[in-house]
């Protein structure tokens, strides 16, 4: 598809190399837009991950630690498999344990 610029009025046609500057351009703020939404899940999930640290501990007074470890097992997986910003928009965060 080709894109277009309107300059004083008059409609023309990008030529294939401000095509290619405009392609890279998408690109570059594409990715900073994911690696700055990442970059907030990332934080969150370390979060979480420090403040449940002491369940998992071996004189932790939890009883049940399974449900624990599997908690922070899929906090540490929430980036697997997220490539755009809408995955990231969309991240289902895990349920605590007895919450």
């Amino acid at each position: 598809m080709s894109r277009y610029e309107v300059i004083n009025g008059i409609r023309r046609q990008l030529s294939a190399t401000e095509e290619a500057e405009c392609d890279a351009r998408d690109l570059a703020w594409t990715n900073e837009a994911f690696n700055r939404e990442i970059a907030k899940v990332r934080k969150k999930r370390n979060n979480l991950l420090v403040e449940s640290d002491w369940v998992v501990l071996p004189d932790s007074p939890i009883a049940d630690k399974t449900a624990w470890q599997n908690y922070r097992q899929e906090l540490r997986d929430i980036t697997n498999g997220l490539t755009t910003v809408e995955d990231v928009n969309s991240v289902t965060w895990p349920t605590k344990p007895g919450a």
